[in-house]
């Protein structure tokens, strides 16, 4: 619990910090369009199919602060940082980073408790791997669309 809290606080602290970027609606946007796809995400990784879970198998309170708290500003984090408008190496480069950055973060995750909070059943790091470079690019996309909007 106490690498839940403390990756909240920091993460937190740190996207309303550097936040230059994103208006307050796009905040908002970014923030409840990661908690949703998340929670569908979760729903059958987790739940389901028991791939990976926060803390124990199945719903639990401890694990809403890791659903609702850190995945957002994370979020908020990479598209304050991304190159938009910058030549596609630069995109690349800072996509490829912080894949890497994610990488590592969530090998820290799946230390033992009190640091830990994240267990994989028959999902892998490797699994990650592949999906998270998609959910950017559907963060990407999102926010590309929102900013159209507004």
């Amino acid at each position: 619990m106490i690498g839940l809290i403390t990756a909240v606080v920091l993460f937190n602290s740190l996207a309303f910090i550097k936040n230059r970027r994103l208006n307050k609606s796009q905040v908002i946007h970014i923030w409840l369009f990661t908690i949703a796809l998340q929670l569908v995400v979760d729903s059958y990784i987790d739940l389901k199919y028991h791939g990976y879970w926060y803390f124990s198998k199945g719903v639990d309170w401890p694990s809403l602060p890791a659903i609702t708290m850190l995945i957002p500003p994370v979020n908020i984090l990479f598209l304050n940082g991304y190159p938009f408008g910058k030549p596609r190496y630069k995109q690349g480069l800072y996509f490829f980073c912080s894949l890497f950055a994610y990488f590592i973060y969530e090998l820290l995750t799946l230390l033992p408790e009190p640091w830990g909070y994240f267990h994989y059943g028959w999902w892998n790091i490797w699994y990650s791997a592949m999906a998270n470079p998609i959910l950017l690019i559907l963060l990407l996309i999102f926010y590309k669309w929102i900013s159209k909007l507004t």
